[in-house]
């Protein structure tokens, strides 16, 4: 769901190929912990139009407390951060799009900008994304962009810098969210020396630009559908449920192949344990023939209008046949669908639902 502070009260009862270079490619917290009545299974109709959002890829949506969605994504030009809002999640589709911010013309801050994430934090917006000096395009790292007016189409998006990491290497995707008063980071980054691209990552913050204490690795691409075109674990996104926390995250590389996995823990464990998170074996949320949708992964979570019913959000092309390199292919866009919940309290993601007929639209 939304990430963090802007958390609903419990309810009741990338991308990323990298020519010559290291590729890779979110975590979002959400509500307590109580099973969801999960009224049709995984897949079936749902009130949203889909795709969502047209040339829209890793797709975060936050739900305010002012009643609001607010949407922010990857645009194919990888020059802007854009956002969205609407009160319905069918109405960010055709809502008002804001650039609030643009890429550098030179040094930092210069090209690739990837995942943006908006987050409010202790009174403050707070967007997470990725991005390379314009003079080196694949040094990617995590940058923070802050605006303290209540607003965030208001007010100004400062600049505060990157957020700094064990290394300096091939790093992106960040999320945030909070565990029994404890704020977290997750992330992808390359760490030397491991034979990937990017492993998933998480660690402790100080405040919502500084990470503390240790920085621990939650999952390596291991798998071989985790490795196919590249090593990839990217993209974390977090839903709390059932007494435990699910991570899911992306894999392989970002044409069809591109794929979700899942971790699990316990919500009374240590979230920086490692041996505390238990694994998928195979991936959660794949490519489907039949409804025609390929490679959906970069996900997020938030919930529907009724504050009860989980959506999962993430992107998706209408074609598995891509000409040239898939980071040159702009639709990927943004869809969503309802998340159910199997019998043993774990998510179900069902499968990719097919386009919605365009007389419903």
């Amino acid at each position: 769901m939304s990430r963090e502070d802007a958390f609903l009260p419990e309810p009741p009862g990338r991308r990323l190929l990298l020519k010559g270079a290291l590729a890779a490619g979110a975590l979002t917290a959400v509500p307590a912990t109580v099973a969801h009545a999960a009224p049709t299974g995984p897949g079936a109709a749902v009130p949203y139009v889909n795709p969502l959002v047209r040339n829209r890829a890793d797709p975060h949506i936050h739900r305010h407390t002012d009643g609001f969605y607010y949407f922010t994504a990857t645009a194919p030009e990888y020059d802007r951060i854009i956002l969205r809002r609407s009160r319905t999640l069918r109405g960010i589709g055709t809502a008002a799009e804001s650039v609030i911010w643009r890429k550098h013309e030179t040094g930092v801050m210069g090209a690739h900008i990837w995942a943006p994430e908006i987050h409010h934090i202790d009174g403050k917006w707070y967007i997470y994304f990725a991005s390379a000096p314009a003079e080196d395009i694949w040094a990617i790292r995590i940058w923070v962009l802050e605006n303290s007016h209540p607003n965030p189409f208001k007010g100004t998006w400062v600049e505060r810098g990157q957020l700094k990491t064990a290394w300096e290497t091939f790093s992106l995707d960040a999320t945030t969210f909070t565990h029994r008063g404890t704020r977290y980071l997750a992330w992808a980054q390359h760490e030397p020396g491991m034979d990937n691209n990017t492993a998933i990552w998480l660690s402790r913050m100080a405040d919502p630009l500084t990470l503390t204490g240790p920085q621990v690795r939650l999952t390596t691409p291991e798998y071989d559908w985790e490795r196919i075109g590249f090593r990839v674990n990217e993209g974390p996104s977090v839903i709390k449920r059932n007494g435990r926390l699910f991570m899911s995250y992306s894999a392989s590389a970002t044409d069809f192949n591109y794929c979700m996995g899942l971790l699990t823990i316990d919500a009374d464990a240590d979230l920086m344990d490692p041996a505390h998170w238990s694994k998928s074996p195979t991936p959660v949320f794949t490519s489907n023939d039949t409804t025609r949708q390929y490679g959906p992964g970069h996900n997020s979570f938030t919930v529907a209008e009724d504050g009860r019913t989980d959506v999962l959000v993430y992107h998706a092309r209408q074609y598995k046949e891509i000409v040239g390199d898939p980071l040159n292919d702009p639709n990927r866009h943004t869809r969503v669908q309802r998340l159910g919940w199997k019998p043993d309290g774990t998510p179900d993601f069902g499968i990719p639902v097919a386009d919605t007929a365009k007389e419903s639209a």
